[in-house]
């Protein structure tokens, strides 16, 4: 089994809360570690038609089978049972007793917010980290793999061709667990709204243009948006809004969690095609910031990333805000740095006034380089 960085928050939250909740895309790998963090706690999968009946029509009894807490796996699958598991918890001072995991951000967080807050903590996974994917033989040797593949512990772990994988995975997701969330009529139109968000990965998210594109009007493509979004598949990526006495822009760029899928969906068969595709630049600057959104999530943060763009085109692909202070990356998917690179990061020093800045690019290796610039290899990207 891949060590996951996010184990000890698991741990930790368990110790302080008396639920806590997994919760991310199917198949990142929560039931693997929410039974490799309490291996003594009872298993129990909702995802199995007779238990899920007994808990739908009996939850009272169904919860009296477990005294002592388990693992409720798939949990979105039977949300009414949380307003019940609220009065074990308020009649309980055992801390970690119930351990929920979810493939649903939406109807979960619902339900937590509305019968389990305060009692339940929860904690976001997505596919494997590069830190993560570094505990499998040679899988970091190469940077258009490891795009190519994405960090799903199926494609990386098991070892199964990402074409094959993906095309299974998105069979299911969209055939089964887009109509859980929300009954979607017309699951092609659906389909082909994913595959045209593949085109725009790292982009500023124009929903009219994608409605006019599908021949849907914009509040259905919102609405589908927001799908793609609560079962963690793509995500918006804010703008930063001080504006340094210049107009910016204030349009969300929207990126997928997994770069593998996102090549599935562009039909890019292999890393060998990935290197001289087009969208190679959009792949890498997206594979950063989901990589940056990792380590914040394995920590059991919020994202604190933002991008700044102003109205002429100056840009810093990610902002990070660090409460009293912003840290500016800028992300070069080349292997060759010129000064050219520099050149967004000049403008934001001088803008801005500060000079600390970073860069990572798709080389292999750390540089300083003048004005405090600190250039950093794609691989440390989980150290930053």
């Amino acid at each position: 089994m891949i060590p996951r960085t996010a184990s000890e928050k698991v741990k930790s939250l368990a110790q302080s809360f008396k639920a806590v909740a997994i919760i991310g895309a199917r198949q990142s790998g929560k039931t693997t570690l929410a039974r490799s963090c309490f291996p003594d706690k009872t298993y129990v999968s909702l995802e199995n038609p007779d238990t899920r009946n007994f808990a739908l029509e009996d939850p009272r009894n169904f919860l009296k089978k477990y005294q002592n807490g388990a693992i409720l796996d798939e949990v979105q699958r039977t949300p009414e049972l949380l307003s019940y598991l609220q009065q074990i918890l308020d009649e309980s001072e055992e801390k970690g007793k119930f351990i929920l995991t979810g493939s649903n951000n939406f109807l979960l967080q619902e339900k937590i917010t509305q019968s389990l807050a305060g009692r339940a903590a929860y904690i976001d996974l997505l596919p494997f980290s590069v830190s993560e994917i570094a505990a499998i033989p040679n899988a970091l040797d190469d940077l258009n793999t490891v795009m190519f593949k994405g960090g799903f512990p199926p494609v990386q772990a098991d070892g199964i061709a990402p074409n094959d994988w993906f095309g299974a995975y998105l069979r299911t997701y969209v055939e089964r667990d887009v109509r859980q969330i929300k009954n979607v009529s017309n699951l092609l139109l659906f389909e082909k709204m994913l595959s045209l968000c593949a085109g725009r990965i790292g982009q500023l998210l124009n929903y009219a243009n994608l409605a006019n594109e599908i021949g849907m009007d914009v509040k259905t493509i919102q609405s589908w948006l927001g799908i793609l979004q609560a079962s963690y598949h793509v995500f918006l990526l804010p703008p930063y809004f001080q504006n340094f006495n210049k107009r910016i822009v204030k349009t969300p760029k929207l990126y997928f969690y997994d770069t593998g899928m996102a090549c599935y969906l562009l039909q890019i068969s292999s890393p060998e095609q990935l290197f001289q595709h087009p969208y190679r630049g959009a792949i890498f600057e997206n594979f950063i910031v989901s990589e940056l959104l990792k380590n914040r999530f394995n920590q059991g943060k919020r994202s604190n990333l933002y991008f700044w763009r102003d109205s002429t085109g100056n840009e810093m692909d990610v902002v990070i805000d660090e409460g009293v202070y912003l840290n500016p990356i800028e992300i070069k998917s080349t292997a060759t740095l010129t000064n050219v690179s520099f050149k967004n990061i000049q403008f934001w020093q001088n803008l801005t006034g500060r000079k600390a800045s970073t860069l990572i690019y798709g080389g292999d290796d750390p540089q300083i380089r003048k004005n405090e610039v600190t250039v950093r290899s794609w691989r440390e990207i989980s150290h930053l």
